[in-house]
């Protein structure tokens, strides 16, 4: 059973008459991989701030282990963070950059020695104890970040977009080692970042937020395959997003087509958003479906083509290993399973209750 370790209540943030944070409610479970996941100017690293202590909201209360921690300073605080910019000391070499905090807190050499050690062993940097930081690339650095708030044994790792100067291939690589590092530490990590790969492929949890509150919280599966809005839907990956009418449970109709849904618990004859991820519609001929369409473009992907195709006035995006020809009529096809209803007004989701969050 988890066990809670961190939360946010009502927690507000007003920066010169400016609310950039509206009521926060959020709780973090002990040796949990949260991600606060959002666009430039959502609120995530102010909440993250918050966190560590480097901010104090305007209102609100944050409790570690149960007690309020409102006032009390980041270096009493049971946390380290990683920034973007990592922070390193250029004029020490690798083993220095990891000790500095040990040295402040007065360690021991052998202590030191051994719990240095453990760190670069971790980070796989064994052999680059006495290299300078400046000879060493974006990512040998990072590691070294990782490893300095690391050996100072917090509870609670902040990552604020650690992964945002390395290129895509090193952030792929990065991704997986910091996942395989949170498991094997076994601390909290809370994660902050705009990419959606980045908190899919790390995250037991994902928190979106937008305009300083959070829309939706849940596991990477439940975020992408079950958005609560349009905004979720449109952010965590690529999708159809179409109006529609909820007629009566498992009842709708968009596209000019109606339609049996899985989806249950709406007002008969309400307003809708209908979410269809490109990669469920399946491309058949246009006797087999009752949405008909043309092809207006196609572009090889790698592992996929992409398609747009126009029907009933709405441009369909497709994700498919069939590659359409351009000016083709076809077909789409969809299951029950692949519409997505929600509701058109997005509101805010409170992270109460629940077992993860």
């Amino acid at each position: 059973m988890s066990t809670e370790l961190i939360r946010l209540k009502d927690c507000v943030m007003t920066f010169d008459g400016e609310t950039v944070l509206k009521s926060i409610n959020l709780y973090i479970n002990d040796k949990e991989f949260l991600t606060l996941l959002g666009p430039s100017g959502c609120g995530k690293t102010t909440t993250l701030r918050i966190i560590g202590g480097f901010e104090k909201p305007t209102s609100g209360d944050i409790f570690f282990d149960g007690k309020r921690v409102n006032d009390l300073p980041p270096y009493r605080r049971r946390v380290n963070t990683v920034f973007q910019k990592y922070a390193l000391f250029p004029h020490l070499n690798v083993y220095e950059n990891i000790a500095f905090g040990l040295r402040i807190a007065k360690q021991t050499e052998s202590e030191i020695k051994s719990r240095v050690g453990a760190a670069l062993e971790l980070v796989g940097l064994t052999n680059f104890d006495k290299r300078r930081v400046t000879q060493m690339s974006g990512g040998q650095q990072q590691r070294v970040a990782i490893a300095r708030a690391i050996v100072n044994q917090p509870e609670v790792l902040l990552l604020d977009e650690p992964l945002g100067a390395l290129d895509l291939k090193m952030r792929k690589e990065m991704q997986v080692e910091l996942k395989r590092i949170q498991r094997q530490v076994g601390i909290t990590f809370i994660y902050v970042t705009h990419d959606q790969e980045e908190a899919l492929t790390m995250s037991d949890t994902v928190a979106v937020m937008r305009g300083g509150v959070i829309e939706q919280i849940g596991t990477p599966v439940d975020i992408y395959n079950e958005p609560k809005n349009a905004f979720v839907a449109d952010f965590i990956g690529e999708s159809n997003i179409l109006p529609g009418t909820m007629h009566k449970d498992f009842d709708v109709t968009f596209g000019g087509v109606r339609w049996v849904c899985v989806d249950k618990g709406f007002d008969t004859e309400s307003p809708v958003d209908v979410v269809i991820r490109p990669e469920d519609i399946q491309l058949v001929s246009t006797d087999d479906s009752p949405i008909k369409g043309r092809v207006l473009s196609v572009t090889f992907k790698g592992v996929h083509y992409e398609s747009t195709i126009e029907a009933d006035g709405y441009n369909w995006l497709i994700h498919s290993t069939k590659a359409p020809n351009v000016g083709e009529n076809v077909g789409l096809f969809l299951t029950p399973e692949d519409i997505h209803i929600m509701h058109k007004s997005a509101g805010e989701a409170k992270a109460e209750g629940g077992d993860s969050y």
